[in-house]
């Protein structure tokens, strides 16, 4: 369950690309109200589904050294790896890889915590948690989805690729899932440490991409009150399966 939960997280990238399919063009701050929307997703997941439980686990000590574990983790993997942002730009040490590659590697990069974090609350044992985050995680995905497309046809692919290698960056979620998944069936006592390692490495992604990629154009406000939106959604869905 928990690797189809992550595999269905990954594929709604692909299906918030679908509208370049159809639509001809998408307003910049339309954008930035989704990536704001995504961002307050990720919060209250990072939040409420992941570092609330790792502190009932394991305590506040073993919470807060996961959660800078975790951030530090995708800190030194952005210095290492070569990545490209479609606002930001190029990230990591210099590379003669294509434009296309660079970019699929900063959203595989980005998926992965997103697919361990549903792994390890699906290892856990309790599927209503790991539904939560899996939730969350979709939730988040579609408008991104979308976000990555559109930069793409910027760059001069079609529809179709273009929704194609949105959809493709989504598919490495399920193999962050079944990693989560596998190491706490093997040794349970992790549990809340995988839980706050996943949410540390959240929590760096929306304060370091997507808030400030959402701030980039001028729509700054917008995208704030996506991101209340968007928490406050999932808020409200994690008090109401929980």
């Amino acid at each position: 369950m928990g690797f189809i939960a992550s595999l269905v997280a990954g594929l709604a990238t692909g299906a918030g690309s679908l509208p370049v399919l159809l639509l001809g063009s998408f307003s910049d701050d339309l954008l930035d109200l989704l990536l704001g929307f995504a961002a307050g997703v990720m919060l209250a997941a990072t939040a409420f589904s992941l570092l609330v439980p790792s502190i009932n686990l394991g305590g506040p000590l073993i919470a807060t050294l996961g959660l800078l574990a975790g951030a530090s983790f995708l800190h030194f993997i952005d210095l290492l790896i070569p990545h490209l942002h479609p606002v930001a730009g190029a990230e990591g040490p210099p590379s003669r890889l294509p434009r296309l590659w660079l970019f699929i590697i900063a959203m595989t990069i980005h998926n992965f915590p997103e697919g361990l974090a549903v792994g390890v609350s699906f290892g856990a044992g309790a599927i209503s948690r790991g539904l939560i985050v899996a939730t969350a995680i979709g939730l988040q995905n579609a408008p991104e989805g979308l976000a990555v497309a559109i930069p793409l046809l910027r760059e001069g692919y079609g529809r179709g690729r273009a929704l194609g290698y949105a959809t493709l960056t989504g598919l490495v979620e399920p193999l962050g899932g079944l990693l989560g998944i596998v190491l706490v069936s093997i040794a349970h006592s992790i549990l809340p440490w995988g839980l706050s390692f996943a949410a540390g490495a959240m929590l760096f992604i929306v304060i370091d991409e997507m808030i400030p990629e959402s701030h980039r154009k001028g729509f700054g406000r917008k995208a704030t009150f996506g991101l209340i939106i968007g928490f406050t959604l999932m808020m409200v869905l994690d008090s109401l399966f929980t």
